[in-house]
């Protein structure tokens, strides 16, 4: 799954003043961003919680990893 070049930014955006931002808020800012389907079906799939920026980047690297699972970034892959 790829993604545009607008959710990296959108996350350097939430960052500037907070440490930490819940799944909910991120969801609501990259609407409010207007961002492509793309990445907002990436955001679809991070599971409910708080992310620092670094944890943020790494669950979107997982989830738009090619071949990675449509259901959970936490999903072990099957045989």
């Amino acid at each position: 799954m790829a993604i545009t070049a607008a959710l990296p930014e959108l996350v350097d955006e939430l960052y500037v003043a907070q440490e930490r931002i819940d799944r909910d808020e991120i969801y609501r800012r990259a609407v409010a961003a207007e961002l492509p389907s793309e990445d907002m079906a990436v955001l679809d799939r991070l599971p409910e919680g708080e992310y620092a920026e670094d944890e943020l980047n790494e669950a979107i690297a997982q989830i738009a990893e090619p071949g990675a699972s449509p259901l959970s970034v936490d999903e072990e892959p099957t045989d």
